[in-house]
């Protein structure tokens, strides 16, 4: 047990591996990591299952019986992906019991190429809830425009979800409110609020690697004081639209009917420039009923030499909005920033799926029994 995620867990951030293979399941390592490192929860996407099948040879079993039932590399996917998620569900089972649905969870993304398609969002949350079979899953959707209204919709089923790619205040408020409809509208099909859970993912590292390089390109003085500044601003500037929101008549009415609060979750919390230290995202973003889903090194690098000296979010807020709009009297508009990077957080999973639909698909051909 180290001190640093000790710490961390006690002053209400819950900590989340943000990565799943068999291996990890297979091995014990999850389960260590939920013993030993405070470890309440896991995240996957489309890039870590694409870098799980395509190492090592865990997979093989599995892929050698879909090849031989001809199933196409679509459905090999799903059989794969949610064999993993809902294993390590059972895993953390106790920790869901434990913390009463509060943790114990693991994420699952619906198809990236779905990203601007409402409708088929909303089929692909019920079909993977459905798949997966698990209490402690939570399904996975871009907060893209057409990702809104699917959220709201999916939250009205009773099926919890995990909102991934925001990276904008104002998108993150409008993730806020579908999470408030859906619950309005699962409410009003008699469903009992307090099963139904969600977090918001918001992206971190590369808020800056974005700001960075076009302060980088600006070259003043005034411009490289700002590095490494804005990432850590934004999402302290969305802790304070989380306390606003969930502190309305809106949410009380819904609090009272037994809902739960949409936890801020930090997401891409793995520091992308080596002139910052290794748990900037962690530790400059602790504050109750969060989450921080971190990859294995970021979390080793916590474990290791991470200092958490309590919140450190309350009470900088002034300065935070300072720090974008100093950005801004720069001629580096936010708004610009944020739509690039949404744009850029699809298509990158959107790549990844790409990948991991041609992995999969050389991996059932390798594998596929001979004819005779």
């Amino acid at each position: 047990m180290t001190d640093a995620l000790k710490r961390l867990s006690e002053e209400g951030v819950a900590i989340w591996l943000d990565d799943l293979s068999r291996k990890r399941i297979t091995s014990g390592n999850l389960a260590e990591l939920i013993d030993q490192q405070h470890v309440v929860g896991v995240t996957t996407n489309p890039t870590i299952f694409q870098k799980a099948i395509s190492q090592g040879d865990g997979y093989d079993q599995q892929l050698s019986d879909l090849a031989a039932r001809k199933v196409t590399v679509e459905e090999a996917i799903r059989m794969i992906t949610t064999a993993d998620v809902r294993d390590a569900a059972d895993i953390l089972r106790p920790v869901f019991d434990a913390t009463n649905g509060q943790d114990g969870r693991v994420s699952i993304e619906v198809d990236p190429r779905l990203a601007h398609n409402t409708q088929a969002t909303v089929a692909e949350a019920k079909q993977l809830a459905w798949l997966v079979d698990r209490p402690n899953t939570l399904i996975k959707i871009p907060a893209t425009r057409a990702g809104l209204p699917a959220i709201a919709e999916t939250i009205g089923l009773g099926i919890s979800v995990n909102v991934t790619l925001i990276f904008s205040l104002e998108r993150y408020r409008a993730v806020m409110d579908a999470y408030l409809t859906g619950l309005e509208k699962a409410k009003e099909r008699g469903l009992d609020l307090s099963k139904i859970h969600s977090v918001a993912s918001f992206f971190v590292s590369r808020v800056d690697t974005e700001i960075d390089k076009r302060l980088d390109g600006i070259g003043t003085d005034e411009a490289k004081a700002l590095r490494g500044k804005a990432a850590v601003a934004n999402a302290r500037l969305a802790y304070q639209a989380y306390e606003e929101v969930f502190s309305s008549d809106r949410w009380q009415a819904l609090e009272n009917a037994g809902a739960n609060k949409q936890r801020p979750l930090w997401a891409s919390t793995g520091v992308k420039d080596p002139a910052y230290p290794d748990t900037l995202y962690v530790t400059e973003l602790v504050a109750p009923n969060t989450v921080n889903t971190m990859p294995e090194a970021t979390l080793e690098a916590t474990d290791d030499h991470g200092e958490i000296t309590g919140d450190t979010i309350a009470g900088t807020y002034e300065q935070a909005r300072a720090d974008l709009d100093a950005l801004e009297r720069l001629g580096i508009s936010y708004d610009d920033v944020v739509q690039v990077l949404e744009d850029e957080g699809v298509e990158k999973f959107e790549a990844s799926w790409n990948d991991l639909l041609k992995s999969t698909q050389a991996e059932l051909e390798r594998l596929a029994p001979s004819e005779g």
